[in-house]
């Protein structure tokens, strides 16, 4: 009989599983392979799944993943299943806040449907008035930020609060905000690794390897996860606008005049072009609407193409194709 469980952890080809209920001796944790059908069927096993686990080994404390049970949400980098509120960290210093990077972590968030929750790190490095005009900036663009410092202790007591309801939170941002030392703070115990920014390049240098969830009180998961500089966009200009609260507000309000209006300030819009983010939406449509044009360009230049090993070569129109020998011999054969 399969047994119940959530994927903790992924290390190497291995998944660490918790399971639902203790095993003989009271067994809650397995580390498991993956079969071999899930891949053939193309599914792929996150952090925060729930799955089945079949052929145990309690002694050795070893299992395989049989199946995977349907996902509420997913965070597609980093990877994470069924995560009820995405935690977005970013530092206010060292490394500088940039806007442009923190939309994109933004939009990254939005993608998945659920809550997002905004984190400024490291406050403790600004003055007061410089807190103050991020909070009220970052206001405009439809967030609350919480600032904390992890080496003063700022801001942890409500940051555990907000993160102590059940579900999974997933904590995201680039690398050198302080993600570690957030969760350091939260769950002492952990004593996970930590590092200094680059001192020359002012860049945070990764710590974190893989996605993890962390018990932080019964039913409430915190899964830290790698650091990275340059999250995806989406895939089409019509995707990008409702990943904006201030586009979202507008539209409430007001309705384009073209349904497949994509918000450029043009006449009839009712978004307009009078809002913080502007700038930063049209540096963000423009470098999907380029994305899209190359993907346009490979399939067009892919058509009439065959593949031959690593080459590929151009497919004779079937109106210059002439009937091979072999098929003209046997229209003979049926002739007679």
């Amino acid at each position: 009989m399969a047994e119940r469980a959530r994927v903790m952890a992924l290390e190497a080809n291995f998944c660490r599983v918790e399971l639902e209920q203790p095993g003989p001796g009271g067994i809650e944790h397995l580390l498991c392979v993956r079969r071999t059908r899930l891949g053939k069927t193309g599914q792929q096993i996150c952090v925060g799944d729930r799955v089945q686990i079949d052929g145990i080994d309690w002694p050795e404390g070893r299992g395989a993943v049989a199946a995977l049970e349907p996902r509420n949400s997913l965070l597609e980098r980093p990877a994470v299943a069924n995560c009820s509120r995405v935690v977005v960290a970013v530092a206010l210093e060292q490394p500088q806040l940039d806007p442009l990077q923190l939309t994109r972590f933004l939009i990254t968030a939005e993608r998945t449907g659920v809550a997002v929750e905004l984190v400024l790190t490291k406050a403790d490095l600004l003055r007061a008035a410089e807190r103050a005009a991020w909070c009220e900036r970052l206001q405009g663009w439809g967030y609350g930020p919480l600032l904390v410092s992890a080496q003063q202790g700022a801001g942890i007591a409500e940051l555990r609060q907000r993160l102590a309801q059940p579900g999974i939170a997933v904590l995201c941002g680039p690398s050198g905000v302080g993600k570690s030392s957030l969760i350091n703070a939260l769950v002492p115990e952990l004593a996970l690794r930590v590092s200094a920014v680059s001192g020359r390049l002012q860049r945070g240098r990764h710590t974190t390897r893989h996605v993890e969830l962390f018990p932080l009180v019964p039913g409430a998961l915190l899964a830290d996860t790698p650091g990275f500089n340059r999250p995806d966009l989406p895939l089409e200009p019509g995707d990008l606008g409702p990943l904006f609260p201030e586009i979202r507000q507008r539209l409430v309000a007001g309705v384009c005049r073209f349904k497949n209006c994509l918000h450029q300030g043009d006449p009839g819009c009712a978004v307009g072009s009078d809002w913080d983010r502007f700038p930063i939406y049209t540096t963000c449509l423009e470098a999907v609407q380029a994305q899209a044009a190359r993907e346009q360009g490979r399939s067009i230049g892919s058509a009439g193409l065959k593949q031959r090993g690593s080459r590929r070569e151009p497919l004779l129109d079937q109106r210059l194709r002439q009937v091979s020998r072999r098929r003209q011999r046997q229209s003979d054969v049926d002739d007679d």
